[in-house]
């Protein structure tokens, strides 16, 4: 069975068990579980579910952190008075990232990051073309280099079926 769905039925239990059905005590619930699971992973943990935990956690945040900062960007730039400061241009970034999941998930983490949207895939999907509102029209590596090596590099680190050391 799934550890993650392991993990929700011991906090189901947990909530069942304190006859409180709130958002926060199956949160607690959950982490108990988690707790649980931790201590028991050396012996039920093939997969490393209680490891991956933390990259989709920190996969999280990074996204929230671009996420800020490229509003504040684009916010700036539009507010600025006088000319504006983007060069649009559309990049085609290759991919490292295999499966339909992982490449849909990219796109869209892509698509949701103000400045940039995901227009299409090639078709043997080894090439991602997006749009981006700053590009250096001579120099396009930038842009290729900020999504492999933050966004893509976090989904495959998060979504490989190998653990990463």
């Amino acid at each position: 069975m799934n550890l993650l769905l392991i993990n929700l039925l011991l906090a189901f239990i947990w909530t069942a068990v304190t006859g409180e059905l709130t958002a926060g005590n199956f949160g607690i619930g959950f982490f108990l579980g988690y707790l649980v699971l931790f201590i028991a992973s050396p012996v039920i943990d093939p997969d490393g579910y209680t490891k991956k935990i933390w990259l989709v956690i920190g996969l999280f945040f990074f996204f929230i952190k671009e996420l800020v900062v490229s509003s504040f960007r684009v916010a700036a730039d539009v507010l600025r008075p006088g000319k504006l400061r983007m060069t649009s241009g559309v990049v085609g970034v290759p991919l490292e990232v295999t499966s339909d999941f992982q490449i849909t998930f990219l796109a869209n983490m892509i698509s949701l990051t103000p400045g940039t949207l995901s227009l299409d895939i090639s078709d043997d999907r080894k090439t991602l073309f997006i749009h981006a509102m700053y590009v250096d029209k001579d120099n396009t590596t930038s842009v290729r280099d900020e999504i492999k090596k933050g966004m893509e590099n976090k989904v495959i680190r998060t979504f490989s079926s190998k653990l990463p050391n």
